[in-house]
């Protein structure tokens, strides 16, 4: 014979919400905290068509290894409305190249990036003039000689503004 006891347990509806929070509490806890890594994380990397790139990554790496192996390098200065780099080779002797472009990219959005030439001052040194905008930036150097790309620098800065 079943005898029922005074301590059994009583489901209630208390007990119910409980359940619903604690379900819909992780199952939104997991899709902020994805939603906060995929904004952190993402580079800003924008392709007009996706086939063509991934056809052209292979011929990429091929030359980014290629530039590896030059040994050449620079120092990027960004700061009171200059913009400098200057190109050594592994030795840390001075580089000097036919053409050195430098893109800024902001790392989310394009309506600020640009472009400019640098004018060689001699000894491995191309400075332009352009105020920058504080914030972040994704800068690409790329050094051309006798139409051949010689350098490839990508580097991710913070610029500082104005001391207050």
């Amino acid at each position: 014979m079943f005898m029922r006891r005074s301590h059994d347990f009583t489901f209630t509806g208390w007990h119910m919400a409980g359940v619903v929070c604690l379900f819909f509490g992780t199952i939104i806890s997991v899709n902020v905290y994805m939603a906060y890594q995929a904004v952190h994380s993402w580079s800003g990397l924008v392709v007009e068509n996706t086939y063509v790139a991934s056809q052209q990554f292979n011929g990429k790496v091929e030359e980014a290894k290629r530039l590896a192996a030059s040994g050449l390098s620079g120092t990027l200065t960004v700061g009171d409305g200059m913009i400098r780099y200057r190109m050594v080779d592994a030795a840390g002797r001075p580089v000097v190249a036919d053409e050195l472009t430098v893109r800024f990219k902001r790392p989310v959005g394009d309506h600020q990036d640009f472009e400019l030439l640098l004018s060689p001052l001699g000894n491995g040194v191309y400075e332009a003039q352009r105020e920058v905008l504080p914030g972040h930036w994704i800068v690409e150097v790329t050094g051309l000689k006798s139409g051949e790309r010689i350098l490839h620098h990508s580097k991710r800065i913070a610029v500082r503004g104005p001391a207050s």
